[in-house]
């Protein structure tokens, strides 16, 4: 009887995460069937750590430093992630890696990655252990094995997903909008200052693409209860427009931060359209803040 196969992708990225090294069994529900099963292995420089898992640094007091030193090795962090449904075949296996989409395939496993992230950051406390972006993989491939093999990052057969790392083309025209490099120069100057709104919003759009929506509801309804002024103090009448759109969209997000805070965030409970839509118009309007230049 020919052994079972099973798909995965797997992603390389830049230092430890967090986790240690093990397998991990994700479940939607106690008691659901297992979604995935991630494999975590850190690669490259050796880390000590000490009893607490903290990481551990001697200082070298009496050994002098070239001028132009060395790179400093650093770790990198292999995840796999691997669905529990087997196939039968290898013309399967073959049909389903022919056909695995690269953008899909690692959105799918940073999101199954982060979740796991997420779980270790609240069981240990650690409020920088945080998520990794689909384009942060240094790496990516996809696969099968057999299920011996794929538990330990191996496999019959792999294909490469990724060609360049970077942002992703859509992404490129936001940041562009947003003129970064200018606002960079202008935050450190101190001839900007970040709104109160900008980093509520950024933590919003974080939780609500990673599934999140209770913590996406609290955050966003600061963020409106605060972006209206912020907006208006700008002096533009265009802002003051965006300013009042979103006063408009802000019961609807009121509503879904109150669920939340209720414990009442049961499967479908809580609008992500309405908090998609309200996000995604906050965003427009700090876009738009920046577009023109940077003001206070």
């Amino acid at each position: 009887m020919a052994a079972a196969l099973f798909v995965f992708v797997q992603l390389e990225l830049a230092g430890e995460l967090g986790p240690p090294d093990g397998r991990y069994v994700v479940r939607p529900y106690a008691d659901g069937e297992v979604e995935r099963v991630i494999v975590i292995e850190t690669l490259g420089a050796p880390v000590r750590t000490t009893a607490t898992g903290r990481l551990a640094r001697k200082l070298a007091s009496s050994r002098e430093v070239p001028p132009e030193p060395e790179p400093a090795s650093v770790a990198t962090t292999r995840v796999t992630v691997i669905d529990p449904v087997s196939l039968a075949s290898p013309q399967q296996a073959d049909a389903w890696l022919a056909a695995a989409d690269p953008d899909a395939s690692i959105a799918d496993a940073s999101a199954f990655a982060n979740r796991v992230l997420a779980a270790q950051r609240i069981a240990a406390a650690d409020p920088h252990i945080h998520d990794v972006p689909a384009h942060s993989a240094i790496a990516a491939r996809a696969g099968y094995g057999e299920g011996e093999q794929v538990a330990y990052g191996r496999w019959v057969k792999a294909r490469e997903l990724l060609r360049e790392p970077g942002v992703p083309r859509g992404r490129r025209a936001r940041v562009a909008a947003l003129r970064p490099q200018e606002r960079f120069a202008a935050l450190l100057g101190a001839r900007s200052e970040p709104l109160l709104c900008e980093e509520l919003a950024l933590r919003a759009r974080a939780d609500l693409d990673h599934g999140r929506e209770p913590l996406a509801s609290l955050e966003l309804d600061r963020a409106l209860s605060v972006a209206p002024r912020e907006l208006r103090a700008q002096g533009r009448p265009d802002l003051d427009e965006r300013a009042d759109e979103l006063e408009a969209l802000r019961p609807a997000v009121a509503a879904a931060s109150g669920k939340a805070l209720a414990g009442e965030p049961a499967a479908g409970e809580i609008d992500s359209e309405a908090l998609e839509g309200a996000l995604s118009r906050l965003e427009a309007a700090l876009r738009a803040r920046t577009a023109t230049g940077f003001s206070g």
